[in-house]
């Protein structure tokens, strides 16, 4: 049996949390921080994921044979390098690898650097420069700040006074040090995509494609998001499609023993635009995607551990994934006012009954307990309300018919998650 310690605290790593509690392989299955549904996997600790040290001194008292790294401020701070050292297997990229997620100018530059299709940039770092480019350039355009901003440091400008506000924040503070300097793209068009692969020292197995919904809205208006919601597979995405797709990630997962060493081994995420000229690579994450990891893990079949371990071990060959037929849609539930401001501290209710539905799955997110030992809101998106089914039609309804028995002040979702997967 092996004990395994997930760090992070959103829906993704109760996702991650619930896969690996399945495996039989298992023994004791600890999540740092976690949040108020991960009690329902393993034991909830008071660790901060990004300090290696505290990570480090728990696994070895606690006898941990793999840790495995949800979020990217972890991978960035280097605790993946610092595990690894100690002796520990760790499921996650080296800080240098992690920059593909920590810099957005760093990553076009591996992009160009290996031949990778992506948009048209430049990187500024004053913003009388960038305002300069925003005009040179024109409308539309997309201005995205060059660090970690958690999903919501890109501005996809329909105008050059939207363009400009967008430089203007990133420069004013708007994303901390994040927004010290921007990446400005020339604007994609086409449906987004993205496909994550296992990555062993330069070998990729890519997982089955999802398509995340960004904006706060329907009709994908409003502010980008974390995401509001997910599903998998996609069917714009035929064989075909889905070859050239995996082709690139091979070909940065190669890239990346090149310039990392050994360093990568993880999840590569490739967030990709289908333009009319072929798939283009918009971003690189070092991790998990959310919520694409709730709805494409709520397919895996067979032993995510055995997965996992082969990955940290760097055992390549070993990593053999197997999925399921059967379709997901997964439904974020958020806070009112998310992405701005929002309330925490409301009453979550109807969770158990949305999760006795057969083919339905309730990750949380932003949740926590009170000192009445009631379930509440304590972030933005607060559940994601996952639904399996045989088709996209059924999965939509479950999905929804599920959202609708949970309740809390507030609560807000998107009403077309999946609605294109059957317009197709």
């Amino acid at each position: 049996m092996m004990n395994v310690l997930v760090l992070g605290s959103g829906g993704r790593e109760h996702a991650l949390a619930w896969s690996i509690a399945k495996s039989p392989q298992v023994g004791d299955l600890f999540i740092a921080p976690g949040n108020g549904g991960t009690v329902q996997c393993g034991r909830n600790v008071p660790l901060d994921p990004c300090d290696a040290e505290a990570v480090i001194g728990f696994s070895k008292d606690q006898g941990i044979g793999l840790v495995v790294i949800g979020p990217e401020a972890p991978l960035v701070a280097g605790v993946a390098d610092a595990v690894r050292a100690a002796g520990i297997p760790v499921f996650g990229p080296n800080a240098d690898a992690a920059r593909l997620e920590g810099s957005k100018s760093f990553s076009k530059e591996f992009m160009i650097r290996h031949g990778l299709p992506t948009a048209r940039y430049r990187a500024c770092d004053c913003e009388a420069d960038a305002l300069a480019f925003v005009r040179e350039t024109g409308a539309p355009i997309v201005v995205k700040a060059d660090g970690l901003a958690a999903g919501k440091g890109v501005v996809v400008a329909d105008d050059l006074e939207e363009a400009e506000e967008a430089v203007h924040d990133c420069f004013a503070g708007a994303f901390g040090t994040a927004g010290s300097s921007v990446v400005i793209e020339e604007c994609l068009v086409g449906p987004e995509c993205s496909m994550l692969a296992f990555i062993t020292d330069g070998e990729a197995v890519c997982m089955p494609c999802a398509q995340d919904h960004k904006r706060a809205f329907d009709g994908d208006r409003g502010p980008n998001t974390g995401g509001m919601g997910a599903y998998s597979p996609v069917p714009a995405v035929d064989d075909a499609l889905e070859t050239r797709m995996a082709d690139i990630m091979r070909t940065a997962a190669a890239a990346t023993k090149e310039e990392f060493g050994a360093g990568y081994r993880g999840v590569l995420y490739g967030g990709f635009m289908l333009t009319e000229e072929g798939p283009k690579l918009l971003e690189f994450n070092a991790r998990f995607g959310d919520p694409e990891t709730q709805a494409v893990l709520a397919r895996f079949d067979g032993d995510v551990l055995d997965a996992f371990l082969a990955v940290a071990e760097g055992r390549a060959g070993d990593v053999r994934p197997s999925w399921s037929d059967k379709v997901s849609v997964c439904v974020v539930l958020a806070s009112g006012g998310y992405p701005g401001s929002y309330e925490k501290g409301k009453v979550i209710l109807g969770i158990e009954e949305a999760e006795e539905m057969d083919g339905v799955l309730v990750f949380q997110a932003g949740t926590s307990y009170n000192a009445d030992d009631e379930l509440i809101t304590s972030g933005g998106r607060v559940l994601n309300v996952v639904a399996l089914a045989d088709s996209f039609e059924e999965a939509r309804e479950l999905a929804y018919e599920a959202c609708d028995k949970i309740n809390f002040e507030g609560k807000q979702m998107r009403f077309d998650i999946a609605k294109r997967a059957i317009e197709v």
